[in-house]
């Protein structure tokens, strides 16, 4: 396999493309069907000879990919089968965007990135000036915030706080008070009630994420139940998200990037459904990149608690994951870099275009795609 760069990963997008606000309704998100495989009960379509016309189209695949299927997100039931089994990211994005000032008036922002044991936080600290260690900050809503140094080494990127409010609070119960929806550098309006609604999964559990697991957005009530209904099995991981997958990668040799921190757990009842969905012969359906960073993290380590870093790029290889739902990812971004990884970096890129000419919607509040592991 050829060496990859950063620029393998770059594409024009129309700026219009880039989803401002959710569908009006969860599951009628458009879902671009990039799979090799037909839906239950429906035969594979036969290859074309290269140069002839007909359904299917030369992909870096190790043959011949189909041309993408353009559908709606409710859809999804029809393409899984009986014992597949769905894996969620169950985390809880939190109104980590608090706002304050220093003691000589100066405004600052801050993005809670973690929040460690008692009342201390980790988070990112948008300042003219950054403040000596030891300032009390006033934030808004009546509350402290004591810079107390960076975070985990004096020349990194976070810093370490002590908040105090007269009322005792914990840092989680100030952020629902005081904070803001996070949402991601590209929305440009500020956050609203229904922001606080739509920018949260259905079945966010564990409050920690500071960026919504994406594709588990366009899961609503109804269409679980249908899953449920055909047999397709359930199971969740938590990894909360932190500002760092907005990190933009700033080396054309992508092997001298480094990866932000995340913190993730795969509880027992998980590893329990995944090794019985590995034995019957079901498919492992991650519901987001997230969830393939957990599932890869733990199959690498053997650690089904912790930190992960990992980095996944073209020539990965998957222990577990054999779909993927996911949204469509920035240009140039390691997540582009993971499903081309999954799904073959031509295949990846012919879909993008695809996308892109039929007017798909991007990022966060946008559309998703379902894509398969590509063969070896």
């Amino acid at each position: 396999m050829r060496p990859f760069t950063l620029s393998d990963f770059d594409f024009d997008l129309p700026a219009e493309l880039v989803a401002q606000h959710p569908a009006a309704e969860r599951s009628a998100s458009r879902l671009l069907d990039g799979t090799t495989s037909p839906p239950p009960g429906r035969p594979k379509a036969a290859s074309t000879p290269s140069g002839g016309s007909g359904p299917r189209e030369a992909g870096e695949r190790g043959g011949l990919a189909p041309r993408p299927i353009d559908r709606i997100f409710r859809a999804l039931p029809s393409l899984l089968r009986p014992g597949d089994l769905l894996v969620f990211n169950d985390t809880q994005v939190v109104k980590a965007r608090l706002f304050g000032e220093k003691p000589t008036g100066g405004k600052l922002e801050l993005l809670v990135e973690r929040v460690l044991q008692g009342a201390e936080v980790v988070a990112h600290m948008k300042v003219s000036k950054k403040p000596p260690v030891g300032t009390v900050l006033q934030m808004g809503g009546g509350f402290t915030a004591t810079l107390l140094g960076r975070w985990p080494e004096e020349n990194g990127a976070l810093f370490r706080f002590a908040f105090e409010s007269p009322a005792g609070e914990d840092p989680y119960a100030l952020m629902a008070r005081c904070g803001h929806v996070p949402l991601p550098p590209y929305i440009e309006h500020g956050d609203s009630e229904d922001d606080e609604r739509r920018y949260q999964t259905v079945f966010a559990r564990v409050p920690g994420a500071v960026a919504a697991p994406t594709a588990a957005l366009h899961f609503d009530e109804a269409l679980l139940a249908e899953l449920d209904a055909r047999g397709v099995q359930r199971a969740n991981v938590t990894l909360h998200v932190g500002a760092g997958t907005f990190q933009p990668v700033k080396t054309e040799n992508i092997a001298e990037h480094t990866m932000h921190a995340e913190r993730y757990d795969v509880p027992p009842a998980t590893q329990q459904a995944i090794a019985e969905c590995h034995a019957r012969g079901g498919r492992i359906v991650a519901v987001g990149t997230t969830t393939v960073r957990t599932l890869e993290s733990w199959a690498a380590s053997g650690q089904a608690q912790g930190d992960t870093q990992i980095f996944i790029t073209p020539g990965f290889r998957f222990r577990h994951v054999d779909l993927l739902i996911t949204n469509f990812h920035l240009p140039k971004s390691t997540l582009m870099m993971l499903v081309s990884a999954l799904a073959g970096y031509e295949h990846v890129m012919a879909l993008y275009a695809h996308a892109i000419r039929e007017r798909y919607r991007f990022f966060s509040y946008g559309d998703a795609m379902l894509l398969e592991r590509a063969a070896p």
